[in-house]
């Protein structure tokens, strides 16, 4: 039978160590662990939100290069492209170089490449080690969530993977505000931000253990499920069971993340550009993000009836965003929308796993993932597209909308056909 993804873990209180749990729950080693976990769980995320807020500023300093206009938006979402690409093969090449070792690395190289473009004068250059922090970000996303699959077993997991979310949601906010920030003494500050990394790597070589067969061996805490060891039969991948939510994530993904790149051009063309202001609103239209995700941790039942819902309400913050004539209104359409999406990430991903069954769950998550990062990666293409036929970037939001409440009416058709097919007959 199908696996369910496991219901919102309470608050983090362990008074004494849970069953199911490999390593300590307790204590100083064990906090500096999980520590080191979610912080390292934040590198991805601060790659992606960091220089958001000095697009405008990248795109008046490279408006001479050809391309710039697409170029300048790639150095945002590029390491999404990279890190999608990655996602289904990372677990292969974790198990093949180590958990531990690999972070370390990966952890430096992510500072290395991360800071580039502060001596790169290529624009082209700049993207191409973008591209590298994205190899980076796949490797440390990863080894951070085997990690905690290594150290913690049963409930215990569910529970640090559970906070690892909500850890990665809340530093976006911080990370927009830090970088509009860092953004106002130039668009090659944020930059040095990736440097942090540096200070992680060494902290994770003392304070994380080396992950053995024992660890590796853990059971599941008894509610079913097989064991890490089980030799589980060969059997085809449910690929077609995927296909749809897969598809529909490459689309939610573009919705999520339309506001995190388009935030600061659309703020541009109301006539703000001091990027500290920049990063403030695309922090609070960050923070109805978290808030959205926190409503869904709340809400009981299966999310599938939900969705066409919660597309309907990121098309309505869309319509707001593509008639707001002040900041005021375009961030009240941004907050509407960011709502919607906060629900409509985790809506996708509970879908997905409800599709798999345990021994497919890493496969499936991965894909997922590439099905996710793909979708940021061709986010800002899609809206130059739309914003080069229409005339303006407002009114390429609003085609996003009108398109979200399409997407939002076809699965509320669905929904509704498959209800009457499963519906018993009158008597």
């Amino acid at each position: 039978m199908p696996a369910s993804v496991p219901p919102p873990p309470p608050a983090y209180v362990e008074p004494v160590p849970p069953p199911g749990a490999i390593l300590p729950t307790s204590g100083a080693a064990h906090r500096l662990r999980v520590a080191l976990l979610m912080a390292g769980s934040c590198l991805p995320i601060l790659g992606a939100v960091l220089i958001a807020p000095v697009l405008p500023k990248m795109q008046d300093h490279f408006a001479d290069v050809p391309g710039a206009g697409a170029l300048v938006p790639m150095a945002l979402t590029v390491p999404a492209l990279a890190l999608g690409l990655l996602a289904p093969f990372a677990g292969v090449i974790v198990d093949r170089l180590g958990r531990k070792r690999l972070l370390i690395a990966a952890t430096v190289l992510y500072s290395i490449f991360g800071t580039a473009p502060l001596w790169l004068e290529s624009l082209g250059a700049i993207v191409a080690s973008r591209a590298l922090v994205g190899v980076a970000e796949a490797a440390i996303m990863t080894c951070c969530t085997t990690l905690i699959g290594d150290y913690y077993s049963g409930r215990v997991r569910d529970r640090y993977l559970a906070l690892q979310t909500m850890c990665a949601s809340a530093s976006a906010t911080a990370f927009f505000v830090i970088g509009g920030a860092a953004g106002s003494v130039g668009w090659r500050a944020p930059f040095w931000i990736y440097a942090v990394s540096l200070l992680i790597a060494p902290l994770m070589a003392i304070g994380l253990p080396k992950p053995t067969a024992a660890t590796g061996a853990a059971a599941e805490d008894g509610d079913g499920e097989s064991t890490d060891t089980t030799v589980v039969p060969k059997r085809s991948f449910p690929f077609r069971q995927l296909a749809g939510i897969c598809g529909l994530t490459v689309f939610g993904a573009l919705v999520f993340y339309t506001v995190p790149v388009e935030m600061s051009y659309l703020l541009d063309d109301l006539g703000v550009t001091a990027t500290s202001v920049i990063g403030l609103a695309t922090a609070i239209a960050s923070a109805a993000t978290v808030a959205g995700a926190i409503t869904f941790a709340k809400l009981r039942g299966a999310p599938g009836p939900r969705l066409p819902l919660v597309f309907a309400l990121c098309s309505a913050g869309f319509a707001v965003m593509w008639l707001a004539n002040s900041a005021p209104l375009l961030i009240a359409g941004a907050v509407l929308n960011c709502l919607g999406t906060g629900l409509l990430l985790p809506s996708l991903l509970t879908i997905a796993m409800s599709r798999l069954d345990f021994a497919d769950r890493g496969r499936g998550t991965g894909l997922w993932t590439a099905s996710f990062f793909i979708g940021q990666f061709i986010c800002p293409l899609a809206l130059i597209a739309a914003e080069s036929a229409l005339g303006t970037l407002a009114s390429a939001v609003g085609l996003l909308g009108l398109t979200s409440a399409v997407v939002a009416a076809g699965l509320f058709l669905t929904a509704r056909r498959r209800a009457a097919a499963v519906a018993p007959l009158p008597q």
